[in-house]
């Protein structure tokens, strides 16, 4: 088995190929060779290269329309079969808010966190520090966003939340399945959003591609996170993932590119590189 001192750039290659496509710790060490341990501790300092990074980098962008919502997911176990004893270390339900700009695909930021109207105002509040002008905001229906939206951004913006509504569940449905949404309830919160752009389509499609490229959030498996922090390290080497190398289908370019954040596609060199990188060595 292969371990972390004796990796060389290569073998990081393989390895953060293998975690960016959706594979799980075990599978990527059977994949590529090295150890579970090594896996663990790669996807561990390059999460916190790839966090690092964006938080330095992606600031002062242009955001005309920016989607907000957030994604479950839990530590350890959901959070009606955890004892006080691990709620301590993080285990229970997670909340993942995502911030994503519509026109560019780009992921302004991201929060790990929990559900309510701190959690909201933190993540808004960080979204406004990296936002330049004048920006139209859709959310979905929950409350906490209410009050949150105007004390991050101010007077300086226009904002709408889409409720969706669901039908009632069907005896022959399971549990499992998701309920039939037969239409939207458009509310205005802030000034005069256009009707046009009043959507979520975009970030809960990237909600789709965390639980397709991340075996953390992938259903009824076991291969969820069991530690908050690793947690957490993968969200960012992902996000690092879909911003500044996945090229977009519909773009043709990465996200980065299309914001003015990037001038060429980045490869998995360049992200194992991040290791490398004078930023992350102060941050370590």
């Amino acid at each position: 088995m292969l371990n972390m001192n004796t990796l060389d750039d290569d073998q990081r290659m393989r390895v953060v190929a293998a975690l960016v496509e959706g594979n799980s710790i075990r599978a990527t060490s059977r994949m590529t060779g090295a150890s579970r341990n090594t896996v663990t501790k790669l996807l561990v300092n390059l999460g916190a290269a790839s966090a690092k990074f964006h938080d330095q980098q992606v600031r002062n962008v242009r955001v005309r329309r920016l989607q907000c919502d957030e994604i479950w997911s839990y530590v350890g176990a959901t959070s009606s079969n955890v004892s006080a004893e691990k709620k301590e270390i993080g285990w229970g339900d997670v909340r993942t808010w995502v911030g994503i700009d519509a026109d560019t695909k780009l992921v302004v930021w991201y929060l790990v966190g929990g559900r309510g109207a701190d959690w909201a105002m933190d993540f808004l509040q960080d979204c406004a520090s990296r936002i330049r002008g004048r920006v139209r905001i859709t959310a979905d229906g929950d409350k906490a966003y209410l009050e949150a939206v105007e004390g991050a951004f101010g007077i300086d913006w226009n904002s709408a939340q889409l409720h969706k509504i669901f039908g009632a569940s069907l005896e022959t449905e399971t549990c499992y399945s998701p309920a039939v949404c037969i239409g939207c309830d458009m509310k205005t919160v802030g000034a005069n959003p256009d009707p046009k752009h009043v959507s979520t389509s975009f970030v809960e499609r990237q909600n789709s591609t965390m639980r397709m490229y991340m075996r953390r959030f992938t259903r009824l498996t076991n291969g969820f996170s069991k530690k908050i922090d690793n947690h957490a390290h993968a969200l960012a080497l992902h996000f690092m993932y879909c911003n500044y190398v996945r090229m977009h289908q519909t773009l043709r370019v990465t996200p980065a590119m299309q914001a003015g954040l990037a001038n060429h596609v980045w490869d998995l060199q360049d992200l194992v590189l991040l290791l490398k990188s004078d930023n992350y060595k102060q941050a370590a």
